[in-house]
C-alpha cells in the first residue's frame, strides 16, 4: 500500500505553470504544464493531491485520455493501487475496441478503448490534464458506460473555470487541482 499522502500548496504548484500568450492562436492564453511536470517535487505533489481525493474510494481502474492523460494516469493508478487503461485515438489499439466519435468546435474526433478494458461494475477515475469545454471527457464517459464501468470521478490537473466545462458533469465528482478564471 502506498505511503500516506501529504497536503500540498496549490499556489506553489500554480507558480510552476508557464503561461504562453497567443498560443496556439492570437488571443489565447495557454497554460503550459510542462514546466510543472519537469519539477520533481511539483509533479509528485500534483499526483499526491489527485490521489488524496480518491484514495479512500476503492478505485479499480484509472483511465487516461490520449495524450496528456497518459502522463497523469499511470502515476495516479500506482498511487491508488489501481490498474491503468489508455483511451486512444483511432487505430492505435491492437485488439477489438469500443469507439465513440464526438464533435469539436472545428470538426469531429474519435476515441477508442479495448472492449475488454473494463469489467461491468468496476469503479473508475477518468483523468486528463485539462478541463476546458469538456467534449473529450464527455466522449470518454460514453465509452465507460458502453462497457458497464461505474464512474467514481473525473480528475484534472487544470480547469479553465471561465469555459464552464464542469457544468456538463453535474452528476459526477469532478476534481480539478489548479483553477484559472481567465
Amino acid at each position: 500500500m502506498p505511503e500516506a499522502i501529504k497536503p500540498i500548496n496549490v499556489e506553489a504548484l500554480k507558480a510552476l505553470v508557464r503561461t504562453v500568450p497567443d498560443f496556439p492562436k492570437p488571443g489565447i492564453l495557454f497554460y503550459d504544464i510542462t514546466t510543472l511536470l519537469k519539477d520533481k517535487t511539483g509533479f509528485a505533489q500534483l499526483i499526491d493531491a489527485l490521489a488524496a481525493h480518491y484514495i479512500a474510494r476503492k478505485i479499480d481502474l484509472v483511465l487516461g485520455i490520449e495524450a496528456r492523460g497518459f502522463i497523469f494516469g499511470p502515476a495516479l493508478a500506482y498511487r491508488l493501487n489501481a490498474g491503468f487503461v489508455p483511451v486512444r485515438k483511432p487505430r492505435k489499439l491492437p485488439a477489438p475496441v469500443a469507439r465513440v466519435t464526438y464533435d469539436l468546435e472545428y470538426g469531429s474526433d474519435t476515441l477508442e478503448i479495448h472492449l475488454d478494458a473494463i469489467q461491468p461494475g468496476q469503479r473508475i477515475v477518468l483523468v486528463d490534464d485539462l478541463l476546458a469545454t469538456g467534449g473529450t471527457m464527455e466522449a470518454t464517459i460514453k465509452l465507460v458506460k458502453q462497457l458497464g464501468g461505474e464512474i467514481a470521478g473525473l480528475a484534472f490537473a487544470v480547469e479553465l473555470d471561465f469555459l464552464k466545462g464542469r457544468e456538463r458533469f453535474k452528476e459526477y465528482d469532478v476534481f480539478s487541482l489548479l483553477h484559472y478564471d481567465e
